[in-house]
């Protein structure tokens, strides 16, 4: 009998805690559920590249067409290591690209499409892939998504705003290293737009015969006046003989003057506006350049995003300008009136930056 109630006890013990530890994961499960993300926010049209971190991640959550298919990448110069936030924080799932896997020395020029096409299939981009990009200098980013455009990636989006822009919405990030799984065909033959892409004769053929074409200078004030060249090295400074100022930053590696005070960049109608000062207008002919391709991708991205048709980026920029000796320059700002005329072999080679 007391065998029985013991046993009797024991049971009732057992169901008992059974019940709590069934409870307890039941719990635990429904709290999971509860703090899942389930972001929803309105769809972006293909040509549009610029969204919100709301937008991203309800890409992550499942709640866009391009959750079924999509990429995120950071981008910056080296390898994730040399990045300044990636492992830090990264947005989840998001892998690190360097910018050297589209451009290379010595002009900083875009790739051989076959280099940009394989540097891109490592990353397991095609051109049927959403590719969000995202970092903590706009050109950088700029410079990859123009890249990839070029190359014939369909759908291609920035984060306005970055991983800040990120983390004050409230989401979440990671420090794991991610890795890509390489993709064996990008889907087309790259460039699948070479025409957002100009070269230096081209640049020189305009320049002379086309009246509604204008050489945008996004570069800083200092530069486009022939004070510095703006890079350690690059001896010579000035500007190619027709160019105008589009306005860029205090230096070659800052966008203030297209970037809000939050870091998210201007519109379109902004960007027309902080123009002008200089003779450029939606309806000319836009090729934006500066000194080696980074900060002319931004108004570029702005213009692409904002549906202008024929802007190009005139990819060699300063940098391959001033390697031939007989090309026109001019040396000061042509609306001051305090602007000299001369060609590349007799400037001054003094007009690097500083170490």
């Amino acid at each position: 009998m007391k065998r029985k109630l013991i046993s009797a006890l024991l049971g009732i013990t057992m169901v008992s805690t059974m019940a709590v530890g069934c409870g307890k994961a039941s719990n635990d499960s429904e709290k999971a559920e509860k703090e899942k993300s389930n972001v929803k926010a309105e769809q972006v049209d293909t040509k549009k590249v610029f969204v919100s971190p709301q937008w991203v991640q309800s890409v992550i959550d499942g709640n866009q067409p391009e959750s079924k298919n999509y990429e995120i990448l950071e981008a910056s110069w080296g390898s994730y290591k040399d990045s300044p936030t990636y492992t830090k924080g990264h947005i989840p799932g998001a892998i690190h690209v360097d910018t050297s896997s589209v451009e290379s020395e010595p002009m900083w020029n875009i790739s051989d499409p076959k280099v940009v096409e394989k540097g891109m299939l490592d990353l397991g981009v095609t051109k049927d892939k959403t590719i969000i990009l995202y970092g903590n200098d706009i050109s950088a980013v700029s410079r990859v998504a123009y890249a990839y455009l070029w190359a014939g990636v369909e759908n291609v989006k920035v984060l306005n705003g970055g991983i800040d822009a990120w983390e004050e919405a409230g989401y979440k990030t990671e420090t794991t290293v991610e890795k890509a799984t390489p993709a064996k065909d990008f889907g087309t033959t790259v460039p699948a737009h070479p025409e957002y892409w100009m070269s230096i004769d081209q640049v020189q053929k305009k320049l002379k015969d086309d009246s509604n074409f204008r050489l945008v200078s996004i570069r800083s004030k200092v530069e486009f006046d022939g004070k510095t060249s703006g890079y350690t090295y690059i001896d010579r400074a000035g500007e190619p003989k027709g160019a105008v100022w589009g306005h860029a930053g205090s230096d070659p590696y800052n966008m203030q003057d297209y970037l809000h005070k939050d870091g998210t960049v201007i519109s379109a109608e902004e960007m027309e506006k902080l123009w002008s000062d200089s003779d450029i207008k939606k309806d000319n002919e836009l090729s934006f350049y500066c000194g080696t391709g980074w900060r002319a991708s931004v108004p570029w991205l702005i213009a692409y995003d904002a549906g202008w048709e024929g802007i190009t980026v005139y990819d060699g920029g300063w940098n391959e300008w001033q390697t031939h000796g007989n090309l026109p320059v001019q040396v000061g700002d042509p609306n001051s009136g305090d602007c000299q005329y001369t060609t590349v072999d007799k400037l001054a080679t003094d007009k690097a930056a500083k170490k």
